[in-house]
């Protein structure tokens, strides 16, 4: 997703959606929530659309908005870890409001 310049991003709205817009951000912090910490292979079971290339880009872009921490062991074989930070942890009040209006306005299987 093509990030806005800072002279457009003087509106909230808009500053918001270039941190946290497009289409997995908001899930891949849902998930987060949902199930704590994670590896990554674990967030790519949870998201099984996403593909390993996406989920590493927004990771990296979530991770450089300080909105989850990425904690790296160094073993072998390599683990990672991911988590929400404080600042990733304010947007859960509006990601249990979109679920909830999710679940109120979505249309009905047949």
């Amino acid at each position: 997703m093509q990030k806005w310049s800072p002279n457009e991003c003087k509106c909230s709205i808009t500053y918001t959606l270039s941190v946290v817009g497009g289409k997995w951000k908001w899930l891949i912090l849902y998930k987060l929530f949902e199930n704590g910490v994670q590896r990554y292979g674990e967030l790519k079971r949870t998201i099984p659309l996403i593909t390993h290339k996406m989920l590493s880009q927004q990771l990296k872009e979530l991770e450089s908005e300080n909105l989850i921490y990425r904690n790296e062991y160094h073993q072998v074989p390599p683990k990672v870890e991911y988590s929400l930070t404080e600042k990733g942890a304010t947007l859960i009040p509006i990601l249990q409001l979109m679920s909830s209006w999710g679940e109120i306005n979505k249309p009905y299987e047949v």
